[in-house]
């Protein structure tokens, strides 16, 4: 695993960023309505009634909360594979990114492949909290698209990113936890509300560390 897990130096920030990969829970509740039962007989017992629930659908931006944040989770997964493997191609990130973190992503990997550094371990996503969700569309083109804003805790703890002879790249003062804000967009909401959100940009913001487990 500038995803939305980046901080101290450029440099530093790079292999956090970088550091940071898989691992890593969502979702709404329903309603039920009361019954009556048929009064039975001494000849013929009533058969068991039912119950009736009317589930309440998921509104717009419960499901755009939804996808984003699988969408996030993905990102992470991915990062992680073409962290671990450089053989894997960087289009896998044209799945999970878009715009300027699309841009950053590959910069970043790019670099690393060519120091040879590689990955060992993975990320856990501790904690995933959905903050904002905004569904306007009004300007896709000026970048005015539903985009769902996403702060998350990531643990790098069980990883190192190590050269071709085995050695860390990683500084010692690395931090084992730290928050990204993540804005994950959908440039295609128009024809595909569900499916196309895709992570647009991440930033390191401050928070209380998160409890690892």
């Amino acid at each position: 695993m500038t995803r939305t897990r980046l901080a101290g130096s450029v440099a530093t920030a790079a292999l956090i960023v970088a550091a940071v990969t898989s691992c890593a829970s969502d979702g709404p509740a329903p309603v039920p309505s009361p019954t009556t039962s048929a009064a039975p007989t001494l000849t013929s017992p009533a058969p068991p009634t039912t119950s009736t629930a009317t589930a309440t659908p998921p509104t717009d931006s419960e499901i755009a909360a939804n996808a984003a944040s699988a969408v996030l989770r993905e990102f992470y997964d991915v990062r992680s594979q073409l962290r671990q493997d450089s053989s894997r191609s960087l289009t896998l990130l044209e799945d999970v990114a878009i715009s300027t973190e699309l841009t950053a992503q590959r910069n970043l990997f790019e670099r690393e492949r060519e120091q040879g550094l590689r990955q060992i371990g993975e990320t856990k996503i501790v904690e995933l909290e959905v903050t904002s969700v905004n569904l306007d569309n009004s300007d896709p083109s000026a970048g005015k698209v539903p985009t769902v804003q996403i702060e998350l805790c990531f643990d790098v703890s069980g990883v190192d990113v190590v050269d071709q002879d085995g050695k860390s790249a990683i500084s010692p003062d690395r931090p084992d936890t730290g928050w990204i804000q993540f804005q994950v967009a959908n440039y295609e909401w128009d024809t595909n509300p569900e499916d196309a959100w895709r992570v647009a940009s991440s930033q390191d913001i401050e928070r209380t560390p998160c409890a690892t487990s």
